[in-house]
């Protein structure tokens, strides 16, 4: 049973920062891509970043590039996701996604094992 488990969220103030972090469970983590999504009130949840099983590749949303980076060390079976620079418009549930083949993709159907997410608010 794969798990993952976010944490790292809270409340920012605009132009700040925060890291996040998933810890993974129950099958070898450094075979799989990894990837964050968020999904902000009335909204459908939308891609972020996401890494190769090495971390040797990585995608980004338009709206974070430059401001998030997505990270991973697979000796503790964790990836992060670094965001600076922060704002209103990043006010969401983050979730913490993982697929069954190496290579990152950026729509979250394919994705098969989700985290329960972590709440970061932005105040302006």
């Amino acid at each position: 049973q794969v798990q993952l488990v976010e944490s790292g969220g809270g409340l920012v103030q605009a132009g700040g920062s925060l890291r996040l972090s998933c810890a993974a469970s129950g099958r070898t983590f450094s075979s799989y891509a990894m990837a964050w999504f968020r999904q902000a009130p009335g909204k459908e949840r939308e891609f972020v970043a996401a890494a190769s099983w090495s971390g040797g590749t990585t995608y980004y949303a338009d709206s974070v590039k430059g401001r998030f980076t997505i990270s991973r060390d697979n000796d503790r079976n964790t990836v992060y996701l670094q965001m600076n620079s922060l704002s209103s418009e990043d006010t969401a549930v983050y979730y913490c996604a993982t697929r069954g083949g190496p290579q990152p993709r950026t729509h979250p159907d394919d994705y098969n094992y989700w985290g329960q997410g972590t709440q970061v608010t932005v105040s302006s």
